[in-house]
């Protein structure tokens, strides 16, 4: 099948950006104050909360990584995309804290229970990890898809990278600029759908072209057992189950409970019932990228094993050849699909892109705008801030786009792991401080800062022992261990750390006053607050979150013993 696209796929595409169009512009006239800009004037619904919460998760990244980590490591990432139970603890167990305190970032949270100096960190942290992770890493995906699928559009396959690079990420960066959140949370809810349809397609159409379906695709990954399976043994180098076990729900924890860019999204939301339940409503939502995201690169490693498509190969450091597991999914979306379809798919790829983008872009704003600049300059106008917000969106749009080559580099080991090692180095010093914080009362200001500052900066340092260790730039046998240690044990210990730091220094100094902490923790919840809480559910919450837990419950069961 002709891999560009014709009139009708171009047809589709432009019919998207049309629609975003007039959604930005619709935003754009909205923008009045700081709570309009950053959080959408906190009036936005349960469904588009829960849509805007999986399309911001679920970007180009995921699509383009996920499948060639199905390729590569089987159902060996599976375990971070059923972290939909995890968005169950926080519609329960941290969104009302949250939207009761009336804040609009985490780190002004931590303020609250802590201190300045903690809220200085977490903006800090959280600045650098999203421009030199999220960021990057986001657009290296979509130009990958433009390089797949457009090789000679622009010239060459170089050129299609960079175009396709360039192009989404200013297009992102100028509706965020002018839309602000309100674009965000509503273009969001139409990408949602647009990811679902596309790649459940490619899932289709992959299995009609494979003969036998699902069964012939468990034998294929039943002969290639030891690397396709759910759970692998302790020894396994990458993927040892007591190692996911430890880390992933930290990694989860901080990223769908306590990251500004993920629960920025709840903080719009018009009441705490609303916030709580387009958190469930984004569980449920969260419980499919492993059917329509991982399993296809698992269809796309048995067509390339029976003949059907080829796959891209690279060729690794050893001189050995292996299959490109980035180039897998838009291989499969020009193979396989048919004219109109593959439009669809990628709009769907560029909806992806620019989702996850768009609500990276905001939550750097609202970081740098409220943690930072105006705490440096109280007293400022809101219009001011509005303007302060897209400057600082303008920035980290440039940073982003200063890093691609780089990004290029070094994303060679495959993109989905990379950004999930990274992000196990970053996450257990802040789960650590939040978790803590929120269920014990005696932590205080100083364990939290001293928690937080000693957990970065051993995170950090083992990502640069290990970038060094890889590099081959490090000859010292110890720092060779240190780098070569594996990535989920590492965050495990972390997490210890940083949790033994935060309880140790905080029993050293002062108690902090309950009238400082009162509401902030659930030893410190009131009469008041309690009522309002049991106020903020009934069953269609109850209903919700059994289901979203026996459908992950249900996948965890069925992929155990699938092969």
């Amino acid at each position: 099948m002709n891999s560009s696209l014709e009139t009708l796929d171009w047809l589709v595409i432009g019919l998207y950006f049309a629609g975003l169009l007039v959604v930005v512009w619709w935003s754009s006239k909205r923008q009045e104050s700081s709570a309009d800009y950053f959080l959408a004037g906190r009036n936005i619904g349960w469904f588009a909360i829960g849509a805007s919460l999986f399309a911001s998760n679920i970007g180009s990244e995921h699509i383009v990584g996920l499948a060639g980590q199905g390729v590569q490591s089987g159902m060996g990432m599976a375990h971070w995309e059923l972290h939909a139970w995890i968005m169950i603890l926080l519609a329960w167990v941290f969104v009302p804290f949250y939207y009761r305190s009336g804040v609009f970032t985490m780190p002004e949270f931590l303020e609250r229970r802590f201190n300045a100096k903690a809220r200085w960190i977490l903006s800090v942290v959280s600045l650098v990890a999203y421009v030199f992770t999220k960021v990057s890493v986001t657009i290296y995906a979509g130009a990958l898809v433009f390089q797949t699928l457009l090789p000679d559009t622009f010239g060459t396959p170089d050129n299609a990278f960079w175009v396709g690079a360039f192009a989404t990420v200013i297009l992102t960066g100028l509706y965020t600029i002018f839309g602000g959140f309100r674009a965000v949370v509503y273009t969001d809810t139409a990408q949602a759908f647009i990811l679902l349809v596309g790649s459940a397609a490619i899932t289709y159409f992959g299995l009609s072209k494979l003969e036998g379906g699902w069964t012939t695709l468990r034998e294929v990954c039943g002969e290639a057992t030891h690397n396709m399976k759910l759970w692998r043994p302790n020894s396994d180098p990458d993927f040892p189950w007591l190692g996911i076990l430890i880390a992933s729900p930290i990694v989860g924890i901080w990223y769908w409970c306590t990251d500004q860019y993920i629960v920025q999204r709840t903080l719009a939301a018009k009441n705490l019932k609303t916030a709580r339940r387009g958190a469930i409503w984004g569980g449920f939502l969260k419980v499919w990228p492993v059917l329509i995201f991982l399993v296809p690169g698992l269809i796309g490693y048995a067509l390339h094993v029976k003949g059907v498509v080829q796959l891209p190969m690279k060729t690794l450091k050893d001189g050995t050849e292996a299959i490109n597991g980035d180039r897998v999914f838009p291989t499969m979306v020009s193979a396989l699909l048919p004219v109109g379809l593959r439009g669809l798919v990628v709009a769907g790829l560029l909806a992806a892109l620019m989702s996850s983008l768009s609500s990276l872009f905001n939550s750097c704003a609202s970081l740098f705008t409220i943690d930072i600049y105006e705490k440096i300059n109280p007293g400022t106008s809101e219009k001011h801030l509005v303007t302060v917000g897209r400057v600082a969106t303008a920035v980290v749009v440039l940073l982003g786009i200063i890093w691609i080559p780089v990004m290029k580099s070094i994303a060679q080991g495959g993109l989905y792991k990379y950004l999930q090692s990274v992000q196990g180095y970053l996450a257990p010093p802040i789960t650590a401080v939040f978790l803590l914080g929120l269920f014990w009362k005696r932590i205080n200001a100083h364990g939290a800062v001293a928690g937080l500052a000693c957990g970065f900066v051993l995170g950090m340092s083992k990502l640069a022992i290990e970038a060094l260790v890889g590099a081959g730039a490090v000859s010292n046998e110890l720092l060779i261990r240190i780098g070569e240690y594996n990535f989920l044990f590492a965050s495990g210990w972390l997490f210890g750390l940083s949790a033994a730091i935060v309880i140790v220094v905080s029993h050293l100094t002062p108690a902090q006053p309950e009238a400082q902490i009162a509401g902030l923790t659930y030893a410190c919840v009131s009469d008041k607050d309690r009522e309002e809480l049991r106020a903020s559910w009934g069953w269609v919450e109850v209903l919700g979150t059994t289901v979203v837990l026996g459908l992950v419950l249900g996948l965890y069961v069925y992929f155990s013993f699938w092969i």
